[in-house]
């Protein structure tokens, strides 16, 4: 049988249902993460999967000054609510590979939570805006991950890594690398990625799961809080 997006779409929708149903409160495998495939946006009214994470006291994100400074702009659930990837690299390890890939081009790293948006795409982006390189990051917590530039375009981004399943450790750390190569100016030779099309159709639900997840702990007042590991 041919796998179409209706397909995944139903999918998805029915585990969802059926959740609402059994009022039940779903375990996360640790080899889970997040992404927004349509179809799961009108969910309201059904039980939380996690209670909402309080961020009172936090230390909001401020522009940084650094020229050398590559801002990591990580996901609302990141280490909290979802402590893997999708392919099941804790996301401990994962940050600490981004930030070491950055360290050895010589330049400097900050976390930032992102509280605002669950999109990749706009977390890069408003990660590369607080950056005082202009240069920043976006993980979801699910691993998917874009190196973004603050005067870009929120789709115009520098990098783009989509299949967070088939990511390992040595690609966060190349986008470390290739993330400060930016900052400096020189030529980057764009990462190499494995691809499989098969993909979105094996994740789609856990996906959709674990963005659900990520999206309940957006807290827009907040918008983005400095972000250094579990709390």
């Amino acid at each position: 049988m041919e796998i179409n997006d209706q397909l995944i779409q139903a999918i998805t929708k029915a585990v969802v249902e059926q959740l609402q149903k059994s009022n039940g409160q779903p375990q996360v495998p640790s080899k889970a993460g997040s992404s927004q495939p349509s179809g799961t946006a009108s969910l309201a009214g059904r039980t939380r999967m996690h209670p909402k994470r309080s961020y009172k006291g936090a230390v909001r994100a401020a522009k940084g000054t650094d020229p050398k400074e590559v801002v990591i702009g990580v996901g609302a659930a990141f280490q909290t609510e979802i402590r893997a990837t999708m392919g099941g690299i804790p996301l401990e390890e994962v940050l600490r590979n981004v930030k070491a890939g950055i360290e050895e081009e010589g330049m400097t790293s900050r976390v930032v939570k992102v509280l605002d948006t669950s999109d990749v795409g706009f977390m890069a982006l408003e990660a590369a805006k607080l950056s005082g390189s202009g240069i920043g990051i976006g993980i979801q917590s699910k691993g998917t991950t874009v190196i973004h530039q603050k005067d870009l375009y929120p789709l115009s981004n520098l990098e783009l890594f989509p299949q967070a399943p088939l990511m390992t450790l040595d690609t966060y750390r190349k986008i470390g690398r290739n993330a400060a190569k930016y900052v400096k100016g020189e030529k980057v030779t764009p990462i190499a990625c494995t691809n499989d099309p098969m993909v979105r159709a094996k994740y789609q639900v856990k996906a959709a799961l674990m963005h659900i997840i990520e999206t309940e702990q957006l807290d827009p007042e907040m918008g983005m809080i400095e972000w250094e590991g579990t709390r």
